[in-house]
């Protein structure tokens, strides 16, 4: 299962529904409604970081992940960023990962190329495949 965060720029939400996997989308507000998270899941997340790399990792995402139950459960991150941000982009996966210890498994540009589709999608399929799930779970 994938979890995602996307704010009404709608990119990371284009990307997702690209993939026409499941998903569960993060409230835009951190104090929003929160949906229960169950099961094992990959995080796509995208970067929203000043020149200092500051508040690379929405509000949101933050609160989900600070749930030691929710936190648990994530196997890895799938970052996006705008590459004008140089050594900063995708930089929230960077922080998710080292926080979290678990792998950066793809970063992608804005709302994702169709290249991008098929690489997350082939790669889901096998990461999820070696740890004992379909990719469907």
């Amino acid at each position: 299962m994938l979890v995602y965060y996307s704010s009404e720029s709608g990119n990371t939400q284009r990307f997702i529904n690209q993939l026409e996997l499941p998903a569960i989308r993060l409230p835009i507000d951190p104090d929003g409604y929160f949906p229960p998270i169950t099961c094992p899941f990959v995080l796509v997340c995208p970067t929203y970081a000043d020149g200092q790399g500051r508040g690379a990792v929405p509000k949101s995402v933050i609160k989900a992940l600070n749930e030691e139950h929710t936190r648990s459960l994530l196997m890895g991150v799938i970052a996006s960023g705008n590459r004008n941000f140089g050594t900063l982009f995708a930089q929230s996966g960077n922080i998710i990962s080292r926080k979290c210890n678990v792998p950066v498994l793809y970063r992608f540009e804005l709302s994702g190329t169709p290249q991008d589709v098929q690489i997350v999608r082939q790669g889901l399929t096998q990461f999820w495949s070696h740890h004992g799930h379909a990719i469907h779970s």
